[in-house]
């Protein structure tokens, strides 16, 4: 039995074998490829389920280790009514806190009250009642969600309310308070204060900020623009 091999293609060789005996001429051809195989990658076949289940796990991992380390803080002992001079609570020092109790020349800290019953608007035309402002309140806190934060009515009495907003991740705790002082006015104080670090990168008055426009579909009206 004869055979020869005939390359024409530097990447292809090319294989003639004849057979059947020594003038056999029914041969066939196959061609064997000279290139070497593809690597195997080790890598990981990714796909968008697997990534969004590592960002679910590392957030998961994040939150653990937030409350491992207690990240929400504790509930600080001056929040309320102040008794001395009734009000809320002045801001520390740190630039995470706006009160309405500030100075007016504080401009880190100090906030506008608000009113619910503003003259130039339903205050001359239709007024509402102390408690139907509070629940026009509530209802704004519970389906406003600045940075995504999420509130939880802690207080509540007939003139006072305490929300405590929780941060997505790592579950960081800011205390905000609204003060409905009893009498003809239709004031409104506020104070919104982180409970942990030095800054908030203004997520603090982005917040009520966000509250004001809302309540502001509603009648209520700023004192001052903030």
């Amino acid at each position: 039995m004869a055979s020869s091999i005939s390359i024409y293609n530097p990447r292809i060789c090319t294989c003639c074998i004849s057979g059947g005996g020594s003038g056999g001429s029914g041969g066939r051809e196959r061609r064997v490829s000279l290139e070497p195989p593809p690597p195997i990658s080790n890598a990981p076949i990714s796909s968008p389920l697997t990534g969004r289940r590592e960002i679910l796990l590392r957030c998961s991992e994040i939150a653990v280790l937030g409350a491992i380390l207690n990240l929400s803080g504790k509930k600080p002992n001056y929040l309320g009514v102040q008794k001395n001079t009734p009000g809320l609570a002045l801001c520390p020092a740190t630039n995470n806190c706006i009160s309405t109790s500030e100075n007016i020349s504080d401009l880190t800290h100090y906030a506008p009250p608000w009113n619910y019953n503003p003259k130039e608007g339903r205050g001359s035309k239709k007024p509402v009642s102390r408690e139907q402002a509070m629940e026009e309140l509530i209802t704004v806190i519970k389906s406003t969600k600045p940075d995504n934060f999420t509130p939880r009515i802690k207080e509540k009495t007939e003139d006072y309310i305490r929300v405590e907003y929780e941060s997505p991740v790592l579950g960081f705790i800011d205390d905000v308070e609204f003060w409905f002082p009893l009498g003809n006015k239709s004031i409104v104080q506020y104070r919104s204060a982180s409970r942990s670090g030095n800054f908030d990168f203004d997520i603090n008055r982005k917040r009520i900020k966000a509250l004001r426009l809302a309540l502001e579909n509603k009648g209520w009206a700023s004192e001052k623009k903030i």
